[in-house]
């Protein structure tokens, strides 16, 4: 836990710094069922692969410059010069198999034969009867995040392995892990 400069306890990792409490308090584990912010989760999740997910964060408005608002049609349409153009850009992580990741998932996407918030949501575990107690108590990965992962990979997507995915659903509010004593923990 911690206790912001406003006095608002928070899960420990969201830090001193304000964009990253904004984050904690407003967006993770908050339900999100829009396709298209759950393609940009998605594809933002892939690129903290490795990385902290406060520098995503940072620039996250660069990921949305740079890959179109995160449109699937105008992502996928991109070619080499455009993975090329990107490995110049430093509003964004310049990782080539992250990039061209992206652009091979819009075009997964395109191809869903469902809506993309209906599939993953199909893999949300059933809602904790209590929080945590602390980060230890939450995993990295669970059955359900390994099926999805699984799943999603059948279809053509790409940097969405387990861990990844599971990150996912407690940003998108598939799964709640704020711990006990947050003032967002589930009682």
């Amino acid at each position: 836990m911690r206790t912001g400069e406003d006095g608002v306890v928070r899960c420990a990792w969201s830090g001193s710094d304000p964009e990253y409490q904004r984050y904690h308090d407003e967006e993770w584990g908050t339900v999100q069922r829009d396709p298209l912010r759950l393609f940009e989760k998605l594809n933002l999740e892939a690129f903290q692969s490795g990385l902290s997910w406060i520098t995503i964060l940072k620039r996250r408005e660069g990921f949305r410059r740079a890959f179109h608002g995160f449109d699937p049609e105008r992502v996928a349409a991109m070619d080499a010069g455009d993975v090329e153009r990107l490995m110049g850009d430093t509003g964004i992580i310049r990782n080539r198999r992250k990039i061209e990741a992206t652009i091979a998932n819009a075009r997964a996407y395109l191809e869903l034969d469902v809506p993309l918030d209906e599939l993953m949501w199909s893999f949300a575990p059933e809602p904790r009867s209590r929080a945590p107690r602390g980060f230890g108590e939450v995993p990295a990965s669970t059955p359900e995040s390994t099926a999805l992962s699984a799943e999603l990979r059948r279809r053509g997507f790409r940097f969405v392995g387990p861990t990844t995915m599971y990150a996912l659903m407690q940003s998108a509010g598939m799964v709640d892990d704020h711990v006990e004593g947050c003032f967002r923990a589930v009682a």
